[in-house]
C-alpha cells in the first residue's frame, strides 16, 4: 500500500498545449512571477523584475552558472540511416554518454558518422538504454560547437535563432545539457540592482543532465532512481552561505539544481548548525516530500512538467496541496510554462 503523500498521481496535472512557451520573452524580466508563501498559503502575482522588493538585504542569492553545450549532433550509421546523438556526460577524454535515437540503429562496436573527419564508436548500452560512446577525434568542443544543436526540451517545437537565448546570462562553466531555467528571468543589469539593496549573489555549478529531464513513472515516487549529476561548491560560496546562516540570513535558492547541489552538501556541525562544504562531486540526491531541508530558506524556480522530480522537490519544498493550488492558479490565469515560461517564488 502506497502511502498517500508519495503517490505519482499526486504529482500529475493536466495543461493546455497553448500555455506551454515555445520561446523566451523578449525581455527576461518581463516575465510573471508568482510568490507563494508557505506559511500562510497565500498566492500573489507580480512582474519579475519586481523581485527586488521581495529581497531583503543580508539575503544570499544562490545561482547555478552551468553553461549548456549544443549537445545535440546528428549522424548517420554504416548503412546510411540518420542517428541522432544527445550528449549526456563525459565519462573519460572522448568517451561519453548519450542517449541514441534511434537505439536499434545503434549497434555495440559499429560507428556513428558524423563528417569524413568526425566519427563515434558505440562500446556499450547504458543502464538506462543510452550508450557509450568514444569519439574521433578526441577532443572536439569545436567540430561540436560548429555541427551541434541546442539540446532544446522535446516539448519546444520551435527552434530558437541564438543560442544564447537557452543560456542564463551569467552562464560560464560549460557541461550542462539541459538548461537550469530558472535563471532565465535575472538580467545583467536587475542583477546589479539586486546587489544594490545588499543581497550578496554567489554561485555554485550543476551540470544539468539526464536526471534532471527524466520523468518518474513507478507508482510510489520513492521507488524512481535518479541519475548522477556533477556539481561543484566553492570555496567563497560555502564560506558567504555558512557565514549567512549563522546570522540568520535567508538562504535563497535559484533553480531546483541550486537546492539539490545545497541539501547534498549539507552537514551539521558541532554546535548542531546546518553548514555546507566546499566541494566537487557527483550526486543523485531525490528529493520527495519528509525532507528536512538544511539550507535552502526560499526559492526561485519555472512551473515544472507533470510527474518530474523537480516537481516533486518544489512540492517536498511547499508542501504538495500547496504547489497543486498554486498551479491550478497559473493555469487559470494563463501563465507561461516550462522552460521558456514565467516563474514561482517560494518564501
Amino acid at each position: 500500500m502506497i502511502k498517500e503523500e508519495f503517490k505519482l498521481s499526486n504529482f500529475s496535472y493536466e495543461l493546455p498545449k497553448e500555455l506551454i512557451a515555445q520561446e523566451p520573452l523578449k525581455e527576461r524580466d518581463t516575465s510573471r512571477l508568482l510568490v507563494v508563501n508557505k506559511k500562510t498559503k497565500q498566492i500573489k502575482e507580480v512582474i519579475f523584475r519586481d523581485i527586488t522588493g521581495l529581497l531583503k538585504k543580508g539575503d544570499v542569492l544562490v545561482l547555478n552558472d552551468t553553461r549548456v553545450i549544443k549537445a545535440r549532433i546528428k549522424g548517420t550509421n554504416k548503412n546510411g540511416s540518420k542517428i541522432e546523438v544527445l550528449l549526456l556526460k563525459e565519462k573519460e577524454l572522448g568517451v561519453w554518454e548519450a542517449l541514441v535515437n534511434p537505439a536499434k540503429r545503434a549497434k555495440i562496436n559499429e560507428e556513428i558518422i558524423f563528417t569524413e573527419e568526425f566519427r563515434a564508436k558505440i562500446l556499450d548500452k547504458t543502464w538506462q538504454g543510452g550508450r557509450m560512446l568514444e569519439f574521433f577525434p578526441k577532443k572536439f568542443s569545436s567540430l561540436l560547437e560548429r555541427l551541434g544543436q541546442p539540446p532544446l526540451p522535446p516539448y519546444i517545437k520551435k527552434d530558437i535563432d541564438d543560442f544564447e537565448k537557452y543560456q542564463t546570462t551569467y552562464a560560464s562553466k560549460e557541461g550542462a545539457v539541459a538548461a537550469p531555467t530558472a535563471g532565465f528571468h535575472f538580467t545583467k543589469n536587475l542583477l546589479e540592482k539586486i546587489k544594490a539593496k545588499g543581497v550578496k549573489i554567489t554561485y555554485l555549478t550543476l551540470h544539468c543532465g539526464l536526471a534532471t529531464f527524466r520523468p518518474v513513472k513507478s507508482d510510489d515516487i520513492r521507488e524512481h532512481k535518479m541519475d548522477f549529476e556533477w556539481f561543484e561548491i566553492p570555496e567563497s560560496t560555502a564560506k558567504l552561505i555558512n557565514e549567512a546562516k549563522l546570522s540568520g540570513a535567508r538562504i535563497i535558492a535559484v533553480g531546483t539544481t541550486s537546492v539539490r547541489s545545497l541539501e547534498s552538501a549539507a552537514y551539521c556541525d558541532d554546535q548542531g548548525n546546518y553548514r555546507v562544504k566546499n566541494i566537487s562531486l557527483e550526486t543523485n540526491s531525490y528529493i520527495v516530500p519528509g525532507h528536512k531541508f538544511k539550507i535552502a530558506d526560499a526559492v526561485i524556480t519555472n512551473f515544472h512538467t507533470p510527474c518530474s522530480t523537480n516537481l516533486v522537490l518544489v512540492s517536498s519544498f511547499a508542501g504538495t496541496e500547496l504547489i497543486q493550488k498554486a498551479y491550478a492558479y497559473a493555469a487559470k490565469r494563463n501563465f507561461r510554462f516550462y522552460s521558456f515560461g514565467d516563474a514561482m517564488f517560494i518564501v
